[in-house]
């Protein structure tokens, strides 16, 4: 089945959306640009999903990835509120003071987040007075904690994604009196996600990672080369001191069943999520609230069983592990993508590849052709496509998209083959899957001189 290259891109940029950081007085005041973003699913529903937003009572900028597992109920649920959630622990105490005062009389709230969103990525209206009242006890809390101290973003990131889970496996085990919400509380705690989210404020970046979605930043060398420099680390069995974490955290005797065939009890690939109540709760509570929840759950095989050789749960957790990063004028932009991205592409040719990107700059690499046999013929026709990649300069508008357009159409020499591109589209969901996986991917580029003068005011 062949699709026409404007077949190829009408599928690649289905979703794609774009955000240009307003100027004021004919001055950026950000270190932030703007951000492309897009996504491709491979899952039908896709599981993955991805927000931006700005804070509007604090200074800065939250953008993140999540990719969902078991079902795309706990990534909506996260991608929706997180945000919430962290926009809340970083807020002065007498903004606390205002809002709760403004709920308590009934009047207007001050907006907390301005939702940079493409029409794809949708709230579940259903949960949002319930998601609100959470979100309420929450700051009502911070309230009555009240140290007078300035929050910390690191401890704020970590607070709220914490937080964050607790309320989503709190919501599953109360239940709900009406019949959809329940199952859908019930679902979005028995489904999983991991996280990347990045706060950026000034020269001050901070990425919160849980599971193995990825931050990656793109650095500009003296001599216009491009370089990568991970932001995060993957939380799962090739992180070896995530597996020394999670057998510090469980006794001796279980030493050989915590980490099985690379997955968490021989299950899980990601050793840190949202959800997943199945690797957090006792076998007890997980009986009890699958017994009395709606039929559709017992129905559920995935609900019913219990992990083998389930001895001291919690086996998982939310915590993220939170990198900071002083920006530097030479710190071009920032690349956050799910997985699907990661499996297909080395960092160093993301960073490559959105650095010619963004710089309208392709440095002619010599033609590699990794000791494969070439006919002249063949050279000529690779020449000849590099030729005309100069000529068309970037077909697309969107970095993210162009990125997506080379993870799934490179071929051996690095360059897109629309053939191979054409065939990886065209197959049915069903096969999809099985070739890759969803993929997310957030480029946030990044405002050099305002970077610099942050830089020299310091």
């Amino acid at each position: 089945f062949y699709l026409t290259p404007p077949q190829v891109n009408s599928i690649l940029k289905a979703n794609e959306y774009s955000f240009k950081v307003p100027e004021f007085d004919g001055k950026n005041v950000s270190s932030v640009l703007g951000f492309d973003s897009n996504q491709l699913p491979a899952n039908a529903p896709i599981e993955d999903r991805r927000s931006a937003a700005t804070c509007l009572q604090t200074r800065g900028m939250l953008l993140g990835v999540f990719d969902g597992h078991a079902g795309c109920a706990c990534a909506q649920a996260v991608s929706e509120r997180l945000f919430y959630y962290i926009a809340v622990s970083l807020l002065p105490h007498e903004t606390l003071l205002e809002i709760e005062n403004a709920v308590e009389s009934g009047r207007a709230l001050l907006p907390i987040l301005q939702w940079h969103k493409h029409p794809n990525d949708y709230f579940s209206k259903e949960a949002s007075k319930l998601y609100f009242n959470s979100l309420r006890t929450y700051w009502q809390e911070l309230i009555d904690l009240n140290s007078g101290e300035t929050t910390d973003v690191k401890e704020a990131l970590i607070n709220a994604f914490k937080r964050l889970d607790n309320d989503i496996s709190l919501e599953a085990q109360v239940g709900d009196p009406n019949s959809f919400l329940n199952y859908l509380v019930l679902r979005v705690a028995f489904s999983g996600a991991t996280a990347c989210v990045a706060h950026v404020d000034g020269v001050d970046l901070h990425i919160a990672n849980t599971g193995d979605s990825r931050a990656m930043l793109g650095v500009q060398e003296e001599d216009g080369s491009w370089s990568a420099v991970n932001l995060s680390y993957d939380h799962n069995a090739q992180n070896e001191h995530e597996v020394e974490r999670v057998k510090m955290e469980h006794p001796k005797s279980e030493e050989k069943s915590l980490v099985k065939q690379d997955r968490l009890l021989g299950l899980l690939m990601p050793f840190r999520a949202f959800g997943d109540v199945k690797f957090k709760w006792s076998i007890e509570l997980q009986k009890r609230v699958v017994e009395s929840g709606p039929d559709q759950l017992n129905d559920n095989e995935y609900t019913k069983f219990i992990p083998p050789n389930y001895y001291t749960p919690p086996y998982l957790t939310a915590e993220p592990e939170v990198i900071h990063h002083k920006l530097r004028p030479q710190d071009k932009f920032l690349v956050l993508a799910t997985d699907g991205l990661w499996e297909t592409m080395h960092r160093q040719d993301v960073a490559r590849i959105v650095g010619e990107y963004l710089t309208g700059v392709h440095h002619q690499q010599p033609i590699a052709v990794g000791g494969y046999k070439v006919t002249l013929g063949q050279m000529h026709g690779l020449l000849t496509e590099r030729r005309a990649r100069i000529s068309s300069v970037f077909e697309d508008q969107n970095a993210a998209t162009h990125l997506i357009r080379h993870a799934v159409g490179n071929n051996e020499f690095g360059t897109v083959d629309h053939e191979r591109l054409s065939k990886m589209l065209s197959l049915p969901e069903e096969l999809a899957r099985m070739y890759r996986d969803d993929i997310t991917i957030i480029v946030v580029q990044f405002n050099s001189h305002v970077i610099g003068a942050c830089q020299n005011d310091e």
